[in-house]
């Protein structure tokens, strides 16, 4: 089945006072090139979250960032020690008695110290791996429904696209025969002028004609291009990794419209044959899409 390698994830676990947040996006690239943003006291995980996405997504550049939030405040991770501000009270106080200052205590002095009631950083997070990679696994999985969903939308394109390029060939085909004789037309000139240079020689005449003839016969190109063509569709049904061979096969396509291109005289084979370089040309820029 076909997968797009640009999408989105996301995965939400609650628990208690926690809420973790991965999010996961991924871009187009040759191979797969991971990012994983984490918090400090998670970097233990890096190594199985990276092989879980490995497992899962094989090419793109992929971006993993997981938020760790605490639902009381709603913004990053924050603990507040209500003891230890009891104490930081009694210490300013201390402070204050001895210094001989009669002011009072307020709330900026307060956060001064807040560094001594306040933490940013989770305790204990190894009990909160496993929510970790819950909500990982959600995140992949999400990105992958849509990935899948944008490669279901490129294959009906392509499948637009290859019918497209079908017609043209059968267009080809259909003007060959007038083409030939067209440019049948043309050689009788040069086989006059052959006539005369060959006349005692019979056999290299006709080997003349022959070669003048093949240079411009299109037949073999085209059942090889309707050949990749099929090959072509049924690759997209593939369930293997299909965006390399997809690219291969639209490249042997190229190939042959451009000898036919430059075989031929017919000005209305010319003209199929670029559109059919246009449709080939949307079709590998799609291609890069394709895991």
């Amino acid at each position: 089945m076909i997968s797009s390698m640009t999408g989105f994830g996301r995965g939400i676990v609650k628990h208690n006072d926690l809420i973790i947040d991965a999010e996961i996006k991924s871009l187009n690239n040759r191979f797969l090139d991971l990012i994983v943003k984490l918090p400090p006291e998670f970097n233990g995980l890096e190594y199985t979250i990276r092989k879980i996405v490995s497992e899962n997504i094989t090419r793109g550049k992929v971006v993993l960032n997981i938020n760790i939030k605490n639902n009381e405040f709603n913004h990053g991770y924050l603990t507040f020690n209500p003891n230890q501000l009891k104490q930081v009270i009694k210490l300013v106080n201390n402070i204050k008695k001895i210094s001989n200052d009669k002011s009072t205590i307020d709330l900026n002095t307060l956060l001064n110290f807040k560094e001594l009631f306040i933490s940013t950083s989770i305790p204990n997070p190894q009990d909160n791996y496993d929510l970790i990679l819950k909500a990982v696994l959600s995140a992949v999985d999400n990105l992958k429904k849509m990935r899948l969903k944008e490669g279901k939308e490129l294959k009906a394109d392509f499948i637009l696209r290859i019918k497209k390029i079908q017609n043209y060939v059968t267009e080809i085909e259909k003007k060959t025969r007038s083409s030939i004789n067209e440019y049948f037309e043309k050689i009788k000139v040069r086989s006059i002028k052959l006539l005369e240079q060959l006349k005692h020689n019979e056999d290299l005449l006709k080997m003349e004609l022959a070669i003048l003839t093949e240079r411009h016969d299109i037949t073999e190109e085209c059942v090889r291009l309707k050949s990749h063509l099929k090959m072509f569709l049924s690759t997209l049904n593939s369930p293997d990794e299909i965006g390399r061979k997809l690219d291969f096969i639209s490249q042997e396509m190229n190939r042959e419209i451009n000898t036919i291109n430059s075989k031929t005289v017919s000005a209305e084979i010319t003209k199929n044959g670029i559109l059919i370089k246009e449709e080939l040309e949307k079709i590998r820029e799609q291609i890069q899409n394709i895991e």
